[in-house]
């Protein structure tokens, strides 16, 4: 690609949520995490673990493939996961809620609330959810709620103890103390932060002593206890077959428990502890027993997937631990010619002026900056709900984010080293919601997504005004909505990608649609136009890498050689999506791909490595010959500098001689959680 200046830029102050609660749909294999901010996520593991839905959050903050949250603020909220939004909500009428649990079959609903109270609502078919009837009233908060399989009975969990509630009668059936074992010099108050109803009547419970205790429910007597924590067992989750549960406590390390024979061919059996695995650094809330894995999520922002190895068929790629902690979605936007860049927070945007330097060196130096990053603005969003999507135009005159809720259009004017900012007025109210915002590349107009697979187009108006000139459709129509965008250079093409994964192309010159591209198995993650060609280039969660020419509807011919050669297999090992396409502008045939941990060059005029090639050669090639560098030489240049401790949240040419990449160092983002629970280590 050339030598080129490099700006990496680390002030990007991103700090993602803990993780608060999970919810597993083994049917569908995908995975609802919630996090402390009130932000849905939710992840598909049938596309690779691939992030395909996030619903914005707000301050305060599942079942089946309908998904229901509750929160401090008393309301049970059913998220639309079509169009990416809270779809209704429903009063609890209980104060906060503290737990919520759906029966087997998801026709019923149990929430505990603040006030001591157990309600029960029935799932209604077309959407939302109506209360049935109170169970048992108790003092104190009810923190965890467990259906007996058979949806007969329920178990709650709450301070000191445990009740057993009878769901016809509405009656407390068994009323277990969990801190009668506990010596009385040592009497204190005893959370029961988790717990599960087995089948066989034994009900799990892990507590704020760092216990986890299996309890016969009919007797109300202990069965068996572990302390697998010094501090508090926070979290529990059962296998389907009810043969192993995994736990997570407050010192960031997760347990599994195995039902196994005491004996060799025995009938009788035992929970069984295994080793510790400390994959987090603060609180386990969440965990969730697949089929093949055992997921946690902690306060430390992390989702970790540690597959199971004897349910693992192969060993390989699908036995690997995966480790996510930031989102697999664009959460910072580039003015190229302007030089600037938006960062997306919560709450707020940041614009900044990227620095610059008058001195040249020689490959891998690091130059002195004559003029340094400069913060310009900082951009509020007011009320409680979070920034969904947000743009900047490339000459940085305007500024464009959306909530769950609300659009809102400002003009970004820059006198000098002064610059000023003004609301546009008279947005038009049908853009509500956007999922993704996109500015054409001559700033004129601004591409909002919206739901049903519709895309507004606005003309953006000196000195400061909008107008909406035409809504973008496709053909067959969907539910879903739009969470992908690219537009070409000439201004002539639109490229959408929606949540059933279809790819619609069309033609902004009539405003119309122009074709479909053929339908792929996997959630598309990144697209781009190339500026020359206008042929689409798209990355898959499965890491595979499509072209497709918008002129001819047909994939080109370096598309096809592909599919037929097949990629690298340790490129398509890869477990983190491809988030950012760009190209470079002296030459046609490089591509500049960018996922968390790695920039790629691809080069097309060159051939595809096989699997016996080295894939990462860089530095073993500049060792070499010229000959043998040429012999050597394959389609992918990759580069992982950014690898140790900084991952790569986005890399973009500005032109043809300058690249820019926003880095969050890891520990920055420690340093900024609160502080975990201190373990006593061995010598101090």
């Amino acid at each position: 690609m050339g030598e080129f200046e490099v700006h990496r830029v680390r002030f990007f102050g991103l700090v993602p949520a803990g993780v608060r609660c999970m919810a597993y749909q083994h049917n569908g294999r995908r995975l609802a995490l919630a996090r402390t901010d009130g932000a849905v996520e939710v992840y598909n593991f049938a596309a690779n673990y691939y992030m395909e839905k996030v619903s914005g959050g707000r301050e305060r903050g599942g079942q089946g493939w309908r998904l229901f949250g509750a929160g401090l603020s008393g309301d049970i909220t059913e998220y639309d996961l079509e169009r990416l939004r809270p779809a209704r909500a429903v009063d609890g009428f209980g104060g906060p809620i503290w737990s919520m649990a759906a029966n087997n079959d998801g026709t019923r609903l149990a929430i505990g609330c603040e006030d001591g109270s157990v309600k029960l609502f029935q799932v209604v078919p077309g959407g939302g959810v109506q209360f049935e009837k109170n169970l048992d009233r108790q003092k104190g908060r009810v923190l965890c709620l467990s259906w007996h399989p058979s949806g007969t009975h329920l178990a709650a969990g709450s301070i000191d103890f445990i009740r057993v509630l009878d769901v016809h009668s509405g009656r407390t059936a068994q009323r277990i103390m969990v801190n009668c074992h506990v010596p009385k010099s040592k009497k204190r108050e005893c959370v029961v932060w988790s717990i599960a109803f087995l089948s066989s009547g034994t009900v799990i419970s892990s507590d704020s002593f760092g216990r986890v205790q299996f309890w016969d429910w009919e007797r109300g007597t202990l069965q068996d206890s572990h302390t697998v924590s010094s501090s508090a067992a926070l979290s529990l989750a059962v296998s389907e077959k009810e043969d192993s549960i995994v736990v997570g406590t407050s010192a960031g390390a997760t347990y599994q428990f195995q039902l196994l024979p005491v004996k060799a061919g025995g009938q009788e059996k035992r929970w069984v502890r295994t080793k510790p695995f400390q994959h987090h650094t603060h609180d386990v809330r969440a965990v969730v027993h697949t089929p093949t894995a055992l997921i946690s999520g902690g306060l430390d922002a992390q989702l970790v997937i540690r597959p199971l190895m004897e349910k693992v068929q192969k060993k390989g790629y699908d036995a690997a631990l995966r480790k996510f902690t930031l989102p697999h979605r664009r959460l910072v936007s580039c003015a190229r010619k302007a030089r600037l860049l938006l960062f997306q927070f919560s709450q707020h945007l940041e614009l900044w002026r990227l620095g610059s330097t008058n001195k040249t060196g020689k490959d891998g130096e690091t130059l002195p900056l004559s003029r340094m990053p400069e913060h310009l603005l900082q951009l509020k969003s007011k009320g409680p709900e979070h920034i969904y999507c947000s743009c900047v135009s490339p000459c940085g005159s305007w500024i464009a984010y959306s909530t769950a809720s609300r659009f809102h259009l400002y003009r970004v004017q820059h006198e000098g080293d002064s610059i000023s900012v003004k609301k546009v007025p008279g947005v038009p109210k049908l853009l509500l919601p956007a999922y993704q915002l996109l500015c054409a590349s001559d700033s004129g107009r601004l591409f909002i997504a919206s739901d049903r697979g519709s895309v507004h187009v606005v003309q953006l108006l000196e000195p400061g005004g909008c107008k909406h000139l035409h809504t973008l459709r496709p053909p067959a129509g969907t539910r879903e909505a739009v969470y992908l965008l690219a537009s070409s250079a000439d201004g002539n093409w639109l490229a959408a990608v929606s949540g059933d994964w279809e790819v619609h192309v069309y033609s902004l010159k009539h405003f119309k649609h122009h074709c479909t591209v053929p339908t792929y198995s996997c959630a598309v993650t990144a697209l781009a136009i190339h500026p020359t060609t206008n042929n689409l280039f798209i990355s898959y969660s499965d890491q595979q890498l499509f072209e497709f020419s918008i002129p001819e509807k047909q994939y080109t011919a370096w598309s096809r050689a592909v599919q037929n050669s097949g990629l690298h297999k340790l490129w398509l090992e890869r477990d983190s999506p491809i988030t950012h396409i760009a190209f470079n502008p002296k030459n046609t045939s490089q591509v500049l791909l960018h996922d968390v941990y790695m920039l790629c060059v691809l080069d097309k005029s060159l051939p595809l490595p096989d699997d016996s090639a080295v894939l990462v050669n860089q530095s073993t090639l500049k060792q070499l010959s010229e000959p043998a560098r040429r012999r050597q030489l394959h389609a992918f240049k990759i580069c992982k500098k950014f690898q140790v401790g900084s991952p790569l949240l986005f890399a973009d040419l500005l032109d043809e001689r300058c690249l820019v990449t926003v880095e969050r160092p890891a520990l920055d983002i420690s340093a900024q959680l609160p502080p975990p629970v201190q373990q006593k280590k061995f010598g101090t």
